[in-house]
């Protein structure tokens, strides 16, 4: 069985009232019918293990850093992606899925900006820029240079709070796990043109595990 995430216990403390409620008015079959839900709850915040199986430099993989489906797989949306050139993949969660982020790319956090918003549905372009989400830059020194992976948590319609458990200056390993988002949400991933990206729209993807991006040999930004 995985591992539940402390984010867990106050949603499924909420969740577990009517059910408690039931009880000691006596309402026994009503009280077991009521367990459901708590249970329900605590499963979406479930933790497994994953096992990344990557390729290190020159030729770096990037990972996905959510379970999903892969909604768009292509050149940086305008208005989504951020400044400059930038190929993207966003990746929608749906409340069945396993919420815990993973890095996609190890290095060296550089920024984390988190923004608050609305709560659109994930799969909408806009709630890219308008919703509430945590934005995070990760660097890595390769051969003189640098390669730089920008990836962003997104909440939907049901998910109303980003928890981001990574600060400038820390250094994560890819695949490691970084946060999570409470109910249906989306995760984008930016990597540069250097990257060639090995998923298409509609793809199925595993947090840790599903390769998306990799870097061509020797391929660097300049500092």
């Amino acid at each position: 069985m995985p591992r539940i995430d402390r984010e867990a216990a106050p949603a499924t403390a909420v969740a577990a009232v009517p059910a408690v409620t039931a009880l000691l008015a006596g309402r026994v079959r009503a009280a077991l019918v009521l367990a459901a839900l708590p249970v329900a709850v605590a499963a979406f915040f479930r933790d497994p293990d994953r096992t990344p199986d990557v390729r290190p430099a020159p030729v770096d993989d990037v990972l996905a850093p959510a379970d999903g489906k892969v909604m768009y797989a292509g050149p940086g949306q305008d208005g989504v992606a951020p400044e400059g050139e930038w190929q993207q993949v966003s990746i929608f969660l749906s409340a069945f899925d396993v919420h815990m982020n993973r890095a996609p790319y190890g290095g060296s956090v550089v920024e984390v900006v988190e923004r608050p918003g609305r709560w659109l549905a994930a799969y909408r372009h806009e709630s890219a820029h308008l919703n509430e989400r945590s934005d995070i830059t990760v660097e890595r020194e390769v051969d003189g240079g640098v390669r730089r992976v920008h990836f962003r948590q997104i909440v939907g319609l049901m998910a109303r709070r980003v928890v981001t458990r990574v600060s400038v200056g820390d250094d994560v390993a890819t695949g490691q796990r970084i946060g999570l988002m409470k109910f249906g949400s989306r995760m984008d991933v930016f990597v540069p043109a250097e990257c060639d990206l090995l998923v298409r729209t509609g793809e199925r993807v595993v947090a840790g595990e599903t390769v998306i991006a990799r870097w061509r040999a020797a391929s660097v930004v300049p500092r």
